[in-house]
């Protein structure tokens, strides 16, 4: 047993979601979205380096000691999955690790809407589940691919950096691919993917404008793809994929996505004041044929109007999700105002509104 594991053993007993551990600090974990310091002494950077150099794998401690950074995965049998970051900063060597647990939660334990459910089922096109970071893209997502694996039987391919949940192929056949370890980079997996006859294709992170555009053509060649961004909104996520693209070919890029776009899920997660936990408010927006004319007439800043309208078909408005969870008492009224993207909307609910200086 590697002396960092007795770390990941007090992670998991106390439901952190991130374990921290920096050059001249003690250990610090992440619990329901907080930080708190462990009991324990200051961690030198000598004594640090060797724990973590004993858990990487030789290649990838080549990488972190000729960039200063790098990811990979590790895994505690029985225990969860790690993704882990080292990285160098001012005081010595650092590093944050996630936790992946080795159990995937379906979308009904996680207790999502019945239209996210039914996008496991769609035979072709682009999903993005976007969000902050740490706002449990990667949870949704898995639960959504869980639901392709046990109802279809067709090829799912992923593509991480690095792999997160492991899913066993059930009805499915589930092949994972990690950049880095199994491929060069995202864009060349998705080339390669082309050929692999996959029927799902799941892109870690939608990161630069050559994988963005491999997983437009995919979704537009019959594929179903799935894709990760780091926006907040429905709207922005189509204006963030469309600016990515040189001038001259947004136009282009409007009718292709347009025509290709099945739904973006974007979430943020809030913590509970119920019971211990934490809990997730999704903007839910469906491409009905009013959303498609929008995007191609790059009038994206009506999508929220038309999300307002199109409720009957699943389509929920973030607000309108924070604000369902504020009055089932699972939130506080000063953190839904914190994340909520209309302010006006929430300002009764507090008993002390705040100034916002940025309003002024």
């Amino acid at each position: 047993m590697a002396q960092i594991d007795a770390f990941f053993k007090l992670m998991h007993d106390q439901g952190a979601s991130d374990l921290h551990l920096v050059t001249g600090q003690q250990p610090i974990l992440r619990i329901q979205g907080e930080l708190t310091r462990v009991k324990y002494k200051e961690l030198e950077n000598d004594g640090l380096k060797a724990m973590l150099y004993e858990i990487a794998p030789e290649d990838k401690v080549k990488v972190f000691e000729e960039t200063g950074d790098v990811d990979f995965a590790y895994e505690i049998p029985g225990l969860a999955r790690y993704r882990a970051n080292f990285f160098q900063q001012k005081y010595g060597v650092a590093a944050v690790f996630r936790e992946i647990p080795s159990d995937i939660l379906t979308c009904e334990m996680l207790g999502l809407p019945p239209i996210v459910r039914k996008l496991a089922s769609l035979p072709r096109g682009l999903i993005l589940v976007t969000g902050p970071t740490g706002s449990g893209k990667s949870t949704t997502l898995a639960a959504i691919v869980d639901e392709a694996n046990r109802t279809r039987k067709d090829h799912i391919l992923t593509v991480e950096d690095p792999i997160e949940f492991v899913h066993n192929s059930q009805e499915a056949v589930v092949n994972h691919r990690e950049v880095g370890l199994h491929t060069r980079s995202f864009s060349a997996a998705l080339k390669g993917a082309l050929r692999e006859d996959p029927d799902i294709i799941l892109v870690g992170e939608m990161r630069d404008l050559e994988t963005i555009a491999l997983a437009i053509e995919a979704s537009a060649t019959g594929h179903l793809v799935f894709g990760t961004l780091h926006t907040t909104s429905a709207a922005k996520t189509v204006d963030r994929v469309i600016e990515v693209f040189p001038v001259n070919q947004q136009a282009q890029i409007r009718n292709t996505l347009a025509d290709g776009l099945r739904a973006v899920v974007a979430q943020n997660l809030f913590k509970r004041i119920d019971k211990k936990g934490r809990c997730a408010a999704l903007e839910i927006m469906i491409a009905i044929p009013a959303i498609r004319n929008l995007i191609r007439e790059s009038k994206t800043f009506q999508i929220p109007s038309a999300m307002q309208t199109g409720k009957k078909y699943g389509m929920q408005t973030l607000d309108d999700s924070i604000l369902e969870l504020l009055n089932k008492k699972w939130v506080s009224a000063d953190d839904a105002y914190a994340k909520c993207n209309n302010k006006d909307m929430f300002r009764p609910y507090l008993k002390n509104p705040p100034t916002d200086f940025t309003d002024v």
